[in-house]
């Protein structure tokens, strides 16, 4: 799924750290990337609402076996 539209430092900050759709966000946490150059706190909303609407948690990584 695409990243929310945000901001050009936001976008480069990203870009920079490699995240480059909202599934990238994916066990990433948000102290992770408010540290990013670029990133402010109208980003970090933009996206905490993105993800929350995808039915992704922010700092939580997906494991195949979870449940095993």
């Amino acid at each position: 799924m695409d990243l929310p539209k945000l901001g050009a430092p936001a976008r480069r900050a990203l870009a920079s750290a490699g995240i480059v759709k909202l599934e990238d966000l994916q066990g990433i946490s948000r102290q992770a990337l408010a540290e990013l150059h670029g990133m402010g706190p109208n980003a970090l909303g933009v996206l905490e609402k993105a993800c929350a609407s995808a039915g992704i948690i922010v700092g939580e990584k997906i494991e195949k076996n979870r449940l095993a």
